[in-house]
């Protein structure tokens, strides 16, 4: 049974990502639409990785074989991209061939639908289903590629222009012509390739770029924006003296920031910078999204101009959700963000272009900003741990967290107890734990935030000793 996890599915090449299960599963989605009655327009996009326009391709022929207009870029596309490409073309839905910042072995697929942002559990738990009807025994059907392509089937897109066009909507560019801002960008060899670079040099910037060929290897790494992978881009861009770091991943959704002394800027510090940026210089008044992992910093800058904070599962497609309801932002800790206007799917070419924007419209480095918001809101430190079981021990711990429900942790009272995504403590200074476990390793994911690093240690040593992991 192929599953559609939180942000699609993906597997390791030439395993079970193969033609055959790359043709069941887009058999699957063409049943879904079918079975709705929706005809019309369905946009492929692909990445970067190991045969990844091949794979698409195939997609195309069984679209093109169940009978609808396929539209084919020329050249990958990152995910955001893509889904502006549903709306742009005003398709019914739309095709991305990642696995996003896995390990370069693996590679992906996602539905996208007409509203252009991540399916909901409803959508991929249909086409699972559609998917285990075919593989029973229904046929898949295809249409050769170049036959489709002759027969009028498939039609050549390229939207990157007017994804770009887009963008400068949303960015205040003309702040940044002024700034003259030096910044080094790093796609990470993504398909986010000669998009960011492209939109600051058109607004003005020094542009310089790393890694910035395709690579479906990812330089023997892996396409993840993190501390640990932007260690090139630290080094570079305080040996180039640049004032900003910004990176994707290797599909494009997710960001990465690097101040200009090569400090690492995580997405839990950013969201709220931005969020307050967004309030004060659009004067936008909404709720504000975020995942149930991510920084209260949110809530903080939200309670001063009476904002309500809608907090979701983990998983973009219910931020995404929010947004489609109104939401003047929606945010995840591990490096997603979109906002009014765009699109309800996380975009990490926007957000890093918001970043700069940020930066050169308070004239301060991204750490500065970040001090004079901890002084206005009040300091808070926030980590994820990731802590690997065997499987008895997994079974042993998932028990013990249906009736976790301490009274307090390391001598702070607990306030209350939320099982929205796992298990979440809040503590009555303002902290707060979550422990989730993974739904294909044996291993828990621990959050943990708090008004200090100490704070936070003691935290997370309360919770493993409690739980025994």
């Amino acid at each position: 049974m192929l599953k559609f996890g939180t942000d699609g599915w993906r597997a390791v090449i030439a395993e079970e990502f193969t033609f055959p299960n790359v043709r069941l599963v887009t058999q699957g989605i063409a049943a879904y639409l079918q079975e709705r009655g929706l005809k019309g327009k369905v946009v492929i996009g692909y990445d970067h990785r190991f045969m990844a326009e091949n794979f698409a391709q195939a997609v195309a022929e069984v679209l093109a074989g169940n009978g609808f207009e396929v539209l084919f870029p020329d050249r990958s596309l990152p995910t955001p991209v893509t889904a502006f490409a549903v709306k742009h073309y005003g398709a019914i839905g739309g095709i991305m061939l990642t696995a996003s910042h896995n390990p370069p072995e693996y590679s992906g697929l996602k539905f996208i639908p007409e509203y252009a942002g991540p399916a909901l559990p409803a959508i991929t738990d249909a086409i699972e289903e559609a998917i285990e009807k075919i593989a029973a025994g229904g046929p898949i059907k295809r249409v050769d590629f170049a036959a489709a392509q002759r027969q009028g089937l498939v039609h050549s897109i390229d939207p990157r222009g007017a994804y770009l066009e887009h963008l400068a909507s949303l960015v205040k560019t003309d702040a940044l012509r002024r700034a003259k801002l030096k910044v080094i960008v790093d796609p990470l060899y993504g398909a986010g390739i000669d998009y960011l670079e492209e939109f600051l040099a058109r607004a003005g910037c020094q542009v310089e770029v790393i890694h910035g060929h395709r690579d479906p290897l990812f330089g023997g790494s892996l396409p993840d924006p993190s501390a640990t992978g932007l260690s090139d881009l630290s080094r570079e861009v305080v040996r180039r003296g640049a004032d900003l770091g910004l990176a994707l991943d290797g599909d494009g959704d997710r960001f990465g920031l690097i101040d200009a002394d090569g400090t690492y800027i995580t997405a839990n510090q950013f969201l709220p910078m931005l969020l307050a940026h967004l309030l004060e210089t659009r004067g936008w008044r909404g709720p504000v999204a975020r995942t149930v992992a991510t920084t209260h910093l949110l809530d903080r800058v939200a309670a001063e101009y009476k904002l309500a904070v809608k907090e979701t599962p983990v998983g973009f497609k219910y931020i995404g959700q929010a947004l489609l309801e109104g939401a003047v932002l929606g945010g995840e800790e591990s490096g997603g963000v979109s906002i009014y206007g765009h699109l309800p799917e996380k975009d990490g070419i926007l957000a890093t272009a918001l970043a700069a924007e940020l930066r050169v419209t308070t004239g301060k480095p991204l750490q500065a900003v970040w001090r004079r918001l901890g002084s206005r809101y009040g300091q808070l430190v926030s980590r994820r741990f990731d802590l690997h079981v065997d499987a008895q021990a997994k079974r042993r711990v998932l028990d013990c967290l249906k009736g976790y429900a301490p009274g307090e942790l390391d001598g702070r009272k607990v306030s209350g107890r939320l099982t929205l995504d796992g298990v979440k403590i809040l503590l009555d200074d303002g902290s707060w734990v979550l422990v989730r476990p993974s739904g294909t390793e044996p291993l828990f994911r621990l959050y943990v935030e708090a008004p200090d690093e100490r704070s936070l240690q003691a935290l997370a040593a309360a919770v493993r000793d409690d739980l025994k992991i």
